[in-house]
């Protein structure tokens, strides 16, 4: 596995792999690596010849008063687990390589990014998505991969492709948890046991309204009401949303009458935590994950 740090190393360690026709993928990461990441990697490896990983931790997706100082960084650790699942890049430039002096387009993300996450935390998918633009300039993949933890995060980069025409497929992988149910996630180090026990209201809770759903329940606000209630009766927790979604738009369903996603965020001491599921009623001549994948395909 090599090492690069700058735009230039990674086109030239590419340069022969795009001569002899591999399938390149990319997994943009901000390091901190767990089996979350991992999955990712992993899914990155049985569908291309040729996988670059990179580490940044975006400064321009962080508002003021968030953890970007804070955030966890380990990069030995990381590049120590990359080596062993076989990928042959990894990209960990500098603010410096990735904003030279001077640099000042953003990626406007429009009113999706108004939603949700970018209600809390205004200013992050300018960031994000412009930070990821310039990573698929840089390494211009066939495949890139994106967890669905970060549920909004993947529909924005989706859309930031169509809308933009780049020529990638995204894909997205499945949320990996532990054994309690708790979502991956690299903040998680910054709960305490008694956080980290509290938080597993966020993955009982979408459990629940699943069941509740595939029990006949269709008005999406109830089901969001009771995913509120649940999450709020936790002492530890202090809800920042939960709503049921069309997976497309992000907009807040009335009736579950098609795939949708409920999503959930919360904060738990220091960590806030974002988690989700999908929503999943029947489709006629259609099976369910069949349906939400024909709504979710991305053409390459």
């Amino acid at each position: 596995m090599e090492r690069v740090t700058s735009v230039e190393e990674v086109r030239q360690t590419l340069g022969a792999s795009r001569r002899e026709g591999k399938t390149v993928a990319l997994v943009p990461t901000m390091g901190a690596l767990h089996d979350g990441h991992i999955a990712l990697v992993r899914a990155a490896c049985k569908r291309a010849d040729f996988v670059v990983v990179s580490i940044f931790v975006n400064p321009t997706q962080f508002g003021p008063g968030e953890d970007f100082e804070a955030y966890p960084r380990d990069i030995p650790h990381d590049i120590e687990l990359l080596a062993a699942e076989g990928v042959e890049v990894v990209f960990t430039p500098g603010v410096e390589a990735m904003y030279p002096a001077g640099s000042d387009t953003i990626v406007e993300p429009g009113t999706m990014a108004m939603l949700w996450e970018g209600e809390v935390r205004p200013g992050h998918f300018t960031g994000m998505l412009t930070v990821v633009a310039k990573l698929l300039n840089v390494v211009t993949p066939d495949l890139a991969f994106f967890g669905e933890k970060d549920f909004q995060q993947l529909v924005l980069v989706r859309k930031m492709v169509r809308d933009l025409d780049f020529g990638v497929q995204v894909v997205g992988v499945p949320i990996v948890r532990d054994r309690s149910g708790l979502a991956l996630s690299s903040r998680n180090a910054y709960l305490t046991d008694v956080e980290r026990a509290a938080a597993i209201v966020l993955s009982h809770t979408l459990d629940e309204v699943r069941r509740i759903a595939d029990e006949g329940e269709r008005d999406a606000l109830t089901l969001a009401r009771f995913m509120a209630e649940e999450i709020e009766m936790e002492s530890l927790a202090r809800l920042d949303h939960a709503a049921i979604v069309d997976p497309l738009t992000l907009e807040q369903l009335e009736v579950l009458d098609r795939p949708a996603r409920a999503i959930v965020a919360a904060r738990f001491g220091r960590a806030r935590l974002i988690d989700n599921a999908p929503i999943l009623p029947p489709i006629r001549g259609m099976t369910a994950p069949a349906a939400e994948e024909a709504k979710w395909s991305t053409p390459a």
